[in-house]
């Protein structure tokens, strides 16, 4: 049985120069988003749509949010297998595609996992626990285009 988990944020837009939308460059994008007891996160939007590059935008916690799952994951899997590891950084990237109509979708994101593990860990059981990440990571369950997986593994 399904067990159902609830998240609940705040946005708030702050871009209101005091015209409102009255036109495309009357406001800005700014917004800050909330949740109970963390830090506020100030986005915007992409600066290709008039955002503003000091804060985050919606495409950037997107890529965001399948780099972080690929990781809480595999550590959790890793543990399950007896594999210890002691290093993971990623460098992940996307491809959005805009229309000229003004709509877009992701066309893909990669992520480029880089795991170091202990001397007696087994080096391909370790690099192979990256394919298992997609059968149980939420975020990547729940997204309709391609994410792809670049990983090395080290052994120290």
């Amino acid at each position: 049985m399904s067990v159902p988990h609830h998240y609940e944020l705040g946005l708030r837009w702050t871009g209101n120069l005091g015209q409102g939308t009255t036109g495309f460059r009357a406001f800005t994008r700014d917004h800050d988003i909330s949740a109970p007891g963390l830090p506020t996160l100030e986005g915007s939007a992409d600066p290709a749509f008039r955002g503003d590059p000091s804060r985050w935008n919606p495409e950037q916690f997107l890529v965001a949010a399948l780099a972080q799952c690929h990781l809480l994951t595999y550590l959790w899997l890793a543990v399950q297998v007896g594999i210890v590891v002691i290093d993971y950084h990623d460098s992940p990237t996307g491809i959005m595609l805009a229309e000229p109509d003004g709509s877009g979708r992701f066309a893909e994101v990669t992520l480029r996992p880089s795991v170091t593990i202990t001397q007696d860990a087994d080096l391909d059981r370790a690099q192979a626990l990256h394919d298992r990440v997609g059968d149980y990571c939420f975020i990547a369950r729940s997204i309709n285009f391609p994410l792809r997986h670049e990983p090395t593994t080290l052994v120290r």
